[in-house]
């Protein structure tokens, strides 16, 4: 009874902020890059309804970081009410062209400002990539991006696309890794409490030393930055449910 009661509100609440945000995205400004903070953080706001705590830790000086790529583990469905929580103002997200079919919510990710990549196409997929370059030469605007390339589903970090280090490297902007602890298989419709989820920012990593030829260099590392803060991240959570499980 619990999950179809979720599984109710969910789609009710989803399908109203899709319309909502559609009509209001089509009468003020369509595709402004501050509607994404906007519809990203509603949707942040359905991780109670899954009986999920989300914690968000921020670095020190967050506010005074200007243009930026953010790369972000994936991991499925729910980052739609973890990482979505931690995007900042006048950032976009970079996500596959097949979003864009889905009932509603394609065409709110479209109209809020976000970018659309064809994968399956290089040519169309590096000429997304260098737009996002000049776009860092026009305004101040950050991006988004989930360097693996798709859901990991339990398989752990997957390997890194270089889209993202190349755009940085030319461009000359940080890199910000972006960590969300292990929601594979932790959250259970039917079941009240599902726990915590911590995502955490860290501290931007300077690109301006690497070259094009070693953007390959550069997504390792962050990559091994990744991987260590998981693991933290995941042994944190571990902790913490054990504890509140033995409250009565």
């Amino acid at each position: 009874m619990l999950a179809v009661l979720r599984v109710f509100v969910v789609i009710i609440y989803s399908v109203l902020v899709c319309i909502f945000g559609c009509i209001y995205c089509c009468f003020y400004k369509p595709r402004d890059p501050r509607h994404v903070f906007i519809f990203s953080h509603l949707f942040g706001r359905l991780a109670p309804v899954f009986g999920l705590e989300v914690q968000l830790r921020k670095p020190a000086g967050l506010q005074d970081y200007q243009n930026a790529i953010y790369i972000c583990n994936h991991q499925n469905n729910f980052d739609l009410i973890t990482a979505s929580n931690m995007l900042q103002p006048m950032t976009v997200t970079v996500g596959k062209a097949s979003l864009l079919w889905i009932p509603f919510f394609g065409l709110l990710y479209w109209l809020s400002g976000n970018f659309l990549i064809n994968r399956k196409n290089y040519t169309k997929a590096y000429s997304t990539m260098m737009g996002l370059v000049s776009q860092f030469q026009k305004k101040k605007i950050s991006f988004w991006i989930f360097p693996e390339g798709t859901r990991s589903y339990g398989r752990g970090l997957l390997p890194f696309k270089m889209g993202a280090f190349h755009a940085a490297i030319v461009s000359g902007v940080p890199i910000i890794p972006v960590v969300v602890s292990n929601t594979h298989h932790k959250i259970k419709l039917n079941r009240f409490r599902n726990g915590l989820a911590i995502v955490e920012m860290l501290q931007p990593i300077d690109t301006t030393s690497y070259h094009n030829y070693s953007a390959r260099k550069l997504a390792l590392h962050c990559r091994e930055l990744m991987l260590a803060k998981i693991d933290a991240l995941n042994a944190e959570v571990t902790i913490y449910e054990a504890n509140w499980r033995r409250i009565p």
